[in-house]
């Protein structure tokens, strides 16, 4: 997959692609609808995205929000054979082109795009001020075909990243599942922490949760990917997605136990898939007691991978 991030300096490959536009914030089955409908064509399948997400770019103080983020939407991209990702800067230009503009300067001119799929909701140009069926008009005027996706709805409702953070806010991660066709993971390098889980039995791998939705605090059953380096592979695990309240912690982050593990796997880059929510996180009143609760979680967690 080849990643175009200036729509103004685009090589003659990569263009012509039929393209899925959308933030793509998850990926989840909508997202993969609107992307198989972009398939054939006769023309390589791109994505058409943006980095800031426009959320970022207009409230920059508001809580984090994304289910991934760039990295992780990338891969995410590449497995389902995205060949072009127009992983395009959104900035203040971008943002105050108005909606025939962008058609005509970004999708026509400057991508050369010969076919778009968007949801039935999309939105775009200043103001959002442009429709789907506006993209319609303008691609009949500017040379490139629009099929418009109808919103997919499931047994949980409307397949949508808001419907998949109010499950993970509420501790179902398998029915954010549901709505993504994948796990929902968090991914990022391990970094170096106070290593109070190897003092107590249970190393872990700590990974920041900046940027990103945080789901709801406590204990989770995980399938951990170690993506790179000398311990690559799929590992199951328990994992705490807390603040630590014994030891004063005051920032979210995310601590994966490996089980069965022995190695040093600092500054891998890590996907840690939520698969079921275990227990809230809690206060204990002393260290013997937190080990007999891990101990307990981690044959529960061991329990219910084992089913998968």
């Amino acid at each position: 997959m080849r990643t175009v991030r200036d729509y103004q300096y685009v090589s003659a490959d990569d263009r012509g692609a039929s393209v899925a536009i959308g933030n793509f914030d998850g990926v989840h089955l909508g997202h993969q609808y609107v992307i198989d409908l972009a398939r054939g064509h006769d023309a390589p399948l791109g994505v058409l995205t943006f980095e800031p997400h426009p959320r970022e770019f207009f409230a920059p103080e508001a809580p984090p929000f994304r289910l991934m983020n760039a990295e992780a939407r990338e891969n995410r991209l590449q497995k389902l054979g995205v060949d072009l990702l127009y992983e395009l800067s959104f900035n203040r230009a971008l943002a105050t082109l108005e909606a025939e503009t962008f058609a005509r300067e970004v999708l026509a001119e400057g991508l050369g795009l010969s076919h778009v799929v968007v949801g039935a909701d999309f939105c775009f140009g200043k103001g959002r001020a442009g429709d789907a069926r506006a993209l319609q008009e303008f691609g009949a005027r500017y040379g490139f075909g629009v099929t418009i996706a109808e919103i997919m709805k499931g047994e949980l409702g409307a397949v949508s990243s808001t419907n998949i953070r109010n499950a993970l806010t509420d501790g179902r991660p398998r029915d954010a599942a549901a709505m993504l066709g994948h796990w929902h993971r968090i991914e990022g390098p391990v970094l170096h922490g106070e290593k109070r889980g190897r003092e107590l039995g249970y190393p872990t791998a700590n990974m920041s949760l900046a940027g990103l939705h945080v789901p709801k605090l406590g204990v989770y059953a995980v399938l951990i990917d170690v993506l790179d380096g000398a311990h690559r592979g799929t590992y199951h695990g328990v994992a705490s997605l807390g603040v630590r309240p014994m030891f004063g912690g005051e920032t979210p982050n995310l601590e994966s136990h490996l089980f069965d593990f022995k190695g040093d796997i600092y500054g891998a880059d890590l996907s840690v898939g939520l698969i079921d929510f275990l227990r809230p996180e809690e206060n204990f009143d002393g260290i013997d007691t937190l080990i007999t609760q891990m101990d307990a979680d981690s044959a529960r967690a061991r329990g219910i991978l084992a089913a998968l």
